[in-house]
């Protein structure tokens, strides 16, 4: 089996590797094209039989008409091409000798097929050139060069929709990788490691979790555009999970339908070690692992297995932080800034919105806190006799916790809220 290198590089997944690092790049006949259901088109043939073995090796078509003008620059043979209305109506409108010097410069160039579209309508003379038959000198080159001459009955942006939705699933790059793969709140976790290491394990606990199974022990991955990578079950093992102890099981069979899954995307890629006391595991979770299969980047985490870890419920935190992550919540980073600001952001007393705390001045009758305002004008005094200190059924009870008005140096104020009475005369 083929295993795929992680790495600690940033960026987006490119284009898949060919026909290198056990990549399988699967190849589709002419022939295969044309008898494959889930085409969704009819495609006939009009000429060209001995060339239907012929491989088509590219998920892209080809619609190129400045070939049929002698540039050839950028045609690919192992890629379909496509002849619509507008090459047709060109190809009418030359001489029969310049029609046979251009199409036989194309069909030399070795192509695997050439797809006429809405070639089984009758030409009209005054239209843009729909059909086949105006251009008889096609059939003739495609027969002398052995090329496949199809056609199609349906309009070229048709056509090619089918052609690439079936192309992409047919030719795309595969790999086999030695793994588990699950569906943990529709989170695909890849899980990766050597042999014993508890993958399978994990597996079953996490289904029964209620979580679904898709592959155990040979995950098929597969290309998709773009930058996505699929996994599938491998056609023997399917729905099938080996347990050290227990055997081979079967999880359809044991848990029901809900439990496993035909194929997932893989988002992350769970890499299980040994724990070890002389390594140092990621503990804060900023640093971003990326582990690249069939070209495409999957984020990698590296989770230490050690007796009494509940690896089921950390892979579904796992699955649950990738959610969060994707939904743009990273709590490593937002933590990581709180403390940042913290310390960077601490404020100095003369900045801070907090008024410091009122204190006595030792000396005057200010306080600190408080600054100096205007001079208060002086109280009125009535014009009367002063009053003569009253009796003790009439004395005032004194103010507690303030100081009483009259004693020099107190640092008591009288202000316009302070109540006055008058002391009463004595009779008699």
């Amino acid at each position: 089996m083929s295993d795929a290198r992680g790495s600690r590089q940033d960026g987006d997944g490119g284009a898949p590797p060919g026909g290198r690092g056990g990549v399988d790049r699967p190849a589709l006949t002419v022939r295969s094209l044309m008898a494959d259901e889930g085409l969704g088109i009819e495609l006939s043939l009009v000429a060209g039989a001995a060339g239907l073995d012929r491989p088509i090796m590219n998920t892209r078509i080809q619609k190129s008409g400045l070939a049929l003008v002698g540039h050839f620059h950028g045609i690919v043979p192992t890629r379909v091409q496509i002849l619509g209305q507008t090459e047709l109506s060109f190809l009418h409108k030359l001489s029969r000798e310049d029609r046979l010097l251009s199409l036989r410069g194309f069909f030399e160039l070795g192509l695997c097929c050439v797809i006429l579209t809405q070639g089984d309508q009758p030409f009209e003379t005054n239209s843009s050139g729909i059909g086949f038959f105006p251009v008889p000198e096609l059939a003739q080159c495609a027969e002398e060069s052995g090329t496949p001459l199809l056609i199609s009955a349906v309009r070229s942006s048709v056509t090619i929709t089918a052609l690439h939705a079936l192309l992409d699933d047919r030719l795309a790059p595969r790999i086999r990788l030695h793994g588990v793969l699950v569906d943990v709140f529709g989170v695909g976790l890849l899980l990766m490691g050597s042999s014993a290491i508890g993958k399978s394990e994990c597996a079953l606990d996490l289904v029964m979790r209620g979580h679904r199974l898709v592959a155990d022990d040979a995950v098929e991955c597969d290309y998709r555009p773009p930058g996505m990578v699929f996994g599938a079950p491998a056609e023997l093992l399917r729905y099938h999970l080996e347990v050290r102890g227990l055997g081979i099981l079967n999880v359809k069979d044991l848990f029901g339908v809900t439990s496993i899954r035909e194929r997932k995307r893989i988002d992350v890629v769970v890499k299980l070690v040994e724990w070890s006391k002389d390594t140092e595991y990621d503990r804060l979770g900023l640093d971003e692992r990326y582990h690249t299969i069939l070209g495409v980047k999957i984020r990698e985490l590296v989770i230490p297995v050690r007796p009494g870890r509940d690896m089921a419920s950390i892979l579904e935190v796992a699955a649950r932080n990738e959610l969060l992550k994707n939904a743009g919540f990273h709590a490593a980073r937002e933590f990581f800034g709180n403390v940042e600001g913290e310390l960077l952001g601490e404020r100095t007393p003369e900045e801070s919105s907090v008024p410091p705390p009122a204190r006595f001045s030792e000396e005057g009758t200010q306080r600190s806190a408080a600054p100096p305002g205007p001079p208060r004008p002086p109280r009125p005094t009535l014009d009367r006799d002063p009053p003569s200190p009253p009796s003790s059924a009439f004395r005032q009870p004194p103010d507690r916790g303030r100081p009483p008005p009259d004693r020099p140096g107190s640092g008591f104020v009288a202000t316009e809220s302070s109540v006055s009475l008058p002391r009463p005369r004595r009779r008699g």
